[in-house]
């Protein structure tokens, strides 16, 4: 195969990003457009006709499944000796092989989950600690650091993020700075730390970054728009200054910005990059004409800038269906009867998915599949009565039946037994703390609808158990039952999205108008899943007799052929009235006004090509006296300070320490330990 044999059968757009083999190229691609056939066609091409050579390519995306794709396609088009990683993995790989060079002793150990050291944290606090409170932790301390927020930050970032922390913003930041100790004397890196090193071994050690960017010059990174800002200070470090590298990446999927990912990156990549060569992907290979239109109809109204319009370009199929219910046990009945009708016209099972918001909803449709003799398979997330917090309120309901009297009415029974593991009136926030109150909510509601029908305790705990043993599918093919999150990236012949209601898509908690809009991109990602079947359903009610007070998503509105949804009070066709949240404001170079983009320039607040006043005296002193505090604490020097902030200190000359907050990278935390001496070799210099 040569280099014109890798351009064969590709589309005008795809073909157009495959000879694009000089960065910078910017990749806007559509669901179901072959982003991955243009892309890998685009390095086989760059690599056949002698652009580059195969083993200085590094091509960056998500996940480990995402990577090995990759690696597959690009030994079928000859060009097997490229790299292809996920950002962690082609981080860890670099840190591990230079650390015996230029820190010393073995490389540190990778911690694969937080908890640990969190409950290690509360216990030297004296806190006691909770696992399903401090997963939610875990994921704000991943959020912060991501996002370059250090503990003694955190409480005010949070609150301008709009962050709803499950323990006060203070608390979180104590267990974040605990957390940051312990790790670090136990020698241990967790997957943010990996990325955050490497690119701080990078910048302090110019022989290293010699070395990394002499071995890579030519870069891609997929799923751009999830790139979070720790991982474009890693790719502006392996780029050096650079601009050989292709980014590819659709707007219209961007449903992680809660994890502290943003499309800013994608859609600003012109911007960053005046020259770049932009194409976009819009024809859909996937989907046929119906699902294309539905999914342009649901992004209609959006205002994510950059969409794309989807053009289809398979034959016509079946309508989207649209199904109202009563209740939602008669949906989960409703879905599994469609489902058998389209498994008996030879869909086969392994090409039928479920999707829903939340993984709570699972329990219904695992119930309705054993029920109708429908093999399952759950994922990415534990069957429902799989669940710690199930089994838990399982173990504490066989407990409390034992021993309460038969008059015991059973509803508030199990509120104050649920009540003592989480279950409150008012849900939480959101996070690990939300899917357990959905969990134990699920248990009361089943219990209500028991007691309704005259049923006690101990007929609560039979149904509990009854349940749990008849929903053990088997390991077989069966439909996927999946949230729409972990769908992404994941299609199938037929794909049923339930629960399409306005409290649950979007969430009850998305309030504001950015959170409204990544909802509904959410599901615009869970209806381009669909190849061919599509159907999107609600229940009126939650259990049968019950109240009819739920409404089709309003994102729906017009698309049914039913009424629009009447919006809750308060809100309004964009989600409720509430006040825009504040939006960092852009850094400028104090020298040319031009907007900052690399992490270093707005530290240094100016651009790396302007020209500053440098007290050579005084950074020598900063980077000695570093070395000491570093020696005596036994650290790395770059925990203390990198050299970019000493430069920053030694470019500004701090006069006050309100001066020196200033600078990036200089926190309270940081100005408490090590301000006084800092400031003290600022005043040996001025005099």
């Amino acid at each position: 195969m040569d280099a014109h044999d890798v351009l064969a059968g590709l589309d005008p757009e795809q073909r157009e990003v495959a000879e694009a083999v000089r960065g910078p190229v910017c990749v806007l691609a559509g669901a179901g457009t072959g982003k991955t056939r243009a892309i890998t066609h685009r390095i086989a091409h760059a690599v056949r006709s002698g652009v580059v050579d195969a083993p200085s390519v590094l091509a960056v995306t998500f996940t480990t499944r995402a990577a090995g794709e990759l690696r597959q396609r690009l030994r079928a088009l000859g060009a097997p000796g490229v790299q292809a990683r996920t950002f962690h993995a082609a981080a860890l790989r670099q840190l591990t092989y230079f650390w015996p060079r230029v820190i010393g002793g073995d490389p540190p150990s990778v911690i694969e989950s937080k908890l640990p050291l969190l409950i290690d944290a509360c216990r030297s606090m004296r806190r006691n600690p909770d696992r399903s409170e401090l997963r939610d932790v875990a994921a704000e301390i991943e959020w912060a650091k991501v996002t370059q927020v250090g503990p003694e930050d955190y409480a005010q970032a949070a609150v301008k993020a709009g962050r709803k922390p499950p323990v006060p913003g203070e608390e979180v930041a104590r267990l974040y700075d605990a957390y940051e100790r312990l790790r670090r004397d136990r020698h241990l890196v967790d997957f943010e730390t990996i990325l955050e090193l490497t690119a701080a071994v990078m910048t302090e050690h110019q022989e290293v970054a010699g070395q990394i960017r002499q071995q890579y010059r030519y870069f891609v990174v997929d799923e751009y728009q999830d790139v979070n800002p720790l991982q474009k200070l890693l790719l502006d470090t392996w780029l050096g200054g650079r601009d050989d590298v292709c980014v590819v990446g659709d707007p219209n999927q961007t449903i992680y910005s809660f994890t502290g990912a943003t499309p800013r990156y994608l859609t600003g990549f012109a911007v960053e990059h005046p020259d770049a060569t932009v194409v976009r992907l819009v024809r859909d290979y996937r989907s046929t004409p119906q699902v294309v239109g539905l999914a342009n109809s649901v992004l209609a109204r959006s205002k994510t800038p950059h969409k794309l319009e989807l053009l289809a370009q398979r034959p016509d199929g079946p309508a989207p269906v649209f199904a109202e219910f009563d209740d939602e046990p008669a949906e989960a009945v409703g879905v599994a009867r469609a489902v058998r009708k389209l498994a008996d016209s030879g869909v086969p099972l392994r090409e039928i998915a479920v999707l829903f918001r939340v993984n709570a909803q699972s329990e219904a449709y695992e119930k309705a599949f054993t029920d109708a003799g429908l093999p399952y398979l759950l994922r990415g997330a534990e069957r429902f009565f799989e669940r710690p917090e199930v089994r838990q309120a399982v173990v504490l309901l066989r407990g409390a039946a034992r021993s309460a009297s038969a008059d015991e009415p059973l509803a508030p029974t199990v509120h104050a037994v649920l009540g003592g593991i989480g279950l409150t009136a008012e849900p939480p926030g959101g996070g690990t703390a939300r899917e357990r109150w959905e969990s134990l909510r699920a248990l009361a509601e089943l219990a209500e609808d028991i007691a309704a029908q005259g049923g006690d305790l101990s007929a609560l705990v039979a149904e509990l158990e009854r349940r749990a043993s008849e929903q053990h599918a088997p390991p077989i093919e069966g439909v996927t039952l999946a949230s729409l999150h972990a769908a992404k990236g994941l299609e199938w012949d037929a794909v049923f999205l339930v629960g399409v209601t306005d409290g649950m898509l979007p969430i009850i908690y998305a309030e504001t108008p950015e959170q409204i809009e990544e909802e509904r991109r959410l599901l615009y990602v869970g209806v381009t899943r669909a190849r061919a079947h599509l159907h999107l359903s609600w229940a009126l009610a939650r259990s049968p007799g019950g109240r009819r007070a739920r409404r089709p998503s309003r994102f729906l509105d017009g698309l049914t052929g039913r009424g629009p949804a009447q919006p809750r009070a308060g809100a309004t066709a964009s989600g409720p009235v509430r006040e825009r949240r504040q939006v960092a404001a852009s850094v400028h170079c104090r020298v040319c006004a031009k907007t900052l983009v690399g992490g270093a320039e707005q530290k240094l607040g100016r651009c790396s090509a302007c020209p500053a006043d440098l007290d050579e005296a005084l950074l020598e002193a900063l980077k000695a006296w570093r070395a000491d505090t570093a020696k005596q604490a036994k650290i790395p020097p770059y925990v203390i300070f990198t050299d970019v902030t000493l430069q920053a200190i030694a470019e500004r000359v701090p006069i006050a320490e309100t001066d020196l907050l200033a600078i990036p990278g200089i926190g309270r935390v940081k100005l408490d330990r090590y301000g006084e001496a800092v400031m003290s070799l600022c005043r040996e210099v001025r005099e």
